[in-house]
Formats: C-alpha cells, structure tokens, sequence
C-alpha cells in the first residue's frame, strides 16, 4: 500500500498513528483501559481514512486535469495497459506436472507429455 502513487507524507503520519493506536489497544491488559484504547484506535482510524479519502480524491484531480493536456494523452493508454494487465484472466495459463512431478510450462513439453 505504500507503493501507492497517491500516498504521501500527511497519510503516511496518519495510518502510522492508527497502527500504533492499534498495536496500544491490542496490549493494553485491564478491562478498563482496553475500553479507552478502542475508542482511541477507532478515532485514529477515522482520521486515517478520511486522510487517504483525500489524498486519492486530490491526486485523482490532479490525474484528470494532466488527462486534459495535450501530454496526458500517453497517460490514457498506460492506464490502459494497467488496467487490462489486472483484468487479465490467469485461468489461461496452462501448465502440467509430467512423471516426475516437474511442472511443464512450455506448449512443445505440454504437448509431448
């Protein structure tokens, strides 16, 4: 998640603070402060959402308004491709396991086994 291309500093202080409000709830040991940890957690991770709402909505603006330039007109197709890369049906890939166990992967192998 933090490959994403519309992370950035402000969200990245953010879900870092919900982690650690988290990794707080999760040990606290008494009924009590288990109680006050959750609403904790739950508040940091409000404002952790909120934040990558924002970051997205912010870079998808700024992605629309480069869409619109006569050099953005690239970026459409490598949307595309990235786009068609992860719709990509994986059941077409074919492989077999010959005597030994060995998986076969190539179509000369596949068609000789």
């Amino acid at each position: 998640m933090e490959g994403a291309w519309w992370w950035n500093e402000e969200v990245k202080e953010k879900v870092k603070a919900k982690k650690e409000a988290f990794t707080e709830f999760m040990s606290s040991s008494s009924e009590e402060e288990r109680k006050q940890k959750k609403i904790g957690y739950k508040v940091a991770k409000k404002v952790a959402r909120k934040a990558v709402a924002i970051a997205k909505s912010q870079a998808f603006d700024r992605l629309y308004h480069r869409l619109g330039t006569k050099e953005g007109e690239k970026e459409v197709f490598k949307l595309a491709r990235v786009r068609e890369r992860k719709t990509r049906d994986l059941r077409v890939v074919r492989c077999i396991k010959d005597e030994e166990g060995k998986v076969l992967i190539e179509n000369d192998e596949i068609r000789e086994r």
